[in-house]
């Protein structure tokens, strides 16, 4: 049992988006267009990438039409843009560490807006692999229990037998850990027993968490955190802050 839930801090980032529409289906946008090119084609029955960014723009209130023009845009236009992956890592108030991946079209202008994002603060960038090592990569499926009609140990039976391996239940959700290439067969198996599920993805999974006291460095990694929140080429943030 992992033992800390992160639902809480789902609906709290689905709240934010739901205030900005448009950076999260840039975000989303950029997300179906390196899905279609790297995941094999524009069928999400055939390009399980394709198909889990279509359930996270479908969650998040994105138009069938709007996915659709995208896809086919992704597939059609050989002159579309080309997004990269870049990962950057560094230090929060307090030592908390922080992983920002992003997609770019302009890794200078990127960086400087990752590198801005943390001096303001109060943070450091670092090199490669300096905080990365604490996270470990995990499939992790969010469920809200009140969107849950099974029973706690038929959904960790199925889960588990499916290539779980942890199933966490907490006040008002579950949570479920895969190994990356485990992720798929879990994801299918709940999504075929009926299951809405409040987040699914492969994710950065701290291995342990820190608890800030101070009213300073709560409000400086914040601040930190709402940058590159902001950040159209920002896709995901992963910290060590237990919130």
């Amino acid at each position: 049992m992992s033992g800390h839930s992160k639902f809480a801090n789902i609906k709290h980032k689905k709240e934010k988006n739901d205030a900005a529409k448009g950076k999260i289906f840039t975000i989303i946008g950029r997300e179906i267009a390196v899905a279609v090119k790297e995941g094999g084609g524009p069928d999400p029955a055939n390009n399980f990438k394709l198909a889990t960014v279509i359930a996270k723009a479908k969650a998040n209130n994105m138009p069938n039409d709007t996915i659709e023009r995208g896809i086919k845009k992704a597939a059609g236009d050989n002159g579309n843009v080309v997004y990269e992956h870049v990962t950057y890592e560094g230090y929060g108030p307090s030592g908390i560490a922080i992983i920002v991946d992003a997609l770019t079209d302009n890794k200078n202008r990127t960086a400087a807006n990752v590198r801005s994002a943390f001096t303001k603060g109060s943070g450091s960038i670092g090199t490669q692999g300096c905080v990365s090592f604490m996270f470990d990569k995990k499939g992790q499926i969010i469920i809200d229990k009140e969107e849950c009609e099974m029973d706690a140990d038929d959904l960790m039976m199925l889960a588990l037998d499916a290539g779980a391996e942890d199933f966490a239940e907490e006040d008002d959700s579950y949570e479920i850990l895969t190994q990356p290439d485990d992720f798929q067969p879990v994801y299918d198996a709940i999504k075929d027993a009926g299951i809405e599920m409040a987040s699914a993805e492969v994710t950065m999974i701290p291995q342990n968490y820190v608890t800030l006291t101070d009213e300073n460095d709560i409000k400086q990694l914040n601040r930190t955190l709402d940058l590159l929140d902001e950040d159209d080429d920002v896709q995901a943030v992963y910290h060590n802050w237990d919130e």
